[in-house]
């Protein structure tokens, strides 16, 4: 093994392999990066993909679903696996808007309904059980989160979390502002409970993958 392997080595190698896009997501990523909005990009995208394709989802929630790209990946899988729906809540009427024109042009407007709210509250509310649930909420919000979500997945059923490496600032004992030990706390929490069987994945940002006995 080459000692001096980087992260970012790894991760633009990674890069170098996505899978194509539409055009519309290639656009999308262009806005994230002109506009420095954090999105799963195409690596993680198509993990995502790949995972609710292989569980069979028909029935996808995502807390804090930005403008729409990680919808696009899940909806992706959700019309390949013979239809169904995902629901994607964000906390801004724009990046709604935003989401709906997107994944119109992609064709998966029928597969999504639209919620502008707080994400963990509007999850309560919303019937289960779900096959896959996706966080990508403030992070010091993911422990109060973690019992809603476990709640609602189904047996079997699969958890996403994005930004478990929280650029890096995991490995910093001194940091101790509320979106690290958010991080730390709810990955605590996940390895302490033995209802799931998870890991965390360390592409990108680090995404922890989860699976509900």
């Amino acid at each position: 093994m080459n000692e001096n392997l980087t992260y970012t080595q790894v991760q633009e190698y990674l890069q170098g392999l996505a899978h194509e896009r539409p055009e519309e997501m290639i656009q999308m990523e262009a806005y994230a990066k002109e506009h420095r909005f954090p999105i799963i990009g195409p690596v993680c995208g198509y993990l995502c993909y790949q995972v609710a394709h292989m569980i069979g989802a028909k029935k996808v929630y995502e807390l804090g679903s930005g403008y729409g790209y990680s919808t696009a990946w899940f909806a992706k899988a959700v019309q390949e696996n013979g239809g169904g729906v995902v629901n994607h809540v964000v906390w801004d009427e724009e990046l709604s808007r935003m989401a709906k024109e997107h994944l119109a042009n992609l064709g998966y407007g029928g597969l999504v309904e639209y919620s502008v709210s707080e994400a963990t509250e509007a999850l309560e509310q919303t019937p289960g059980p779900f096959d896959l649930v996706f966080c990508d909420i403030d992070k010091h919000g993911y422990p109060a989160a973690l019992p809603v979500m476990k709640e609602k997945l189904r047996s079997g059923g699969v958890m996403l979390v994005d930004n478990m490496l929280i650029q890096g600032r995991i490995f910093d004992d001194k940091d101790d502002t509320e979106n690290v030990a958010g991080v730390r706390e709810f990955t605590r929490m996940v390895n302490a409970d033995p209802d799931w069987i998870s890991t965390i994945i360390p592409i990108r940002d680090g995404l922890l993958l989860a699976w509900k006995k």
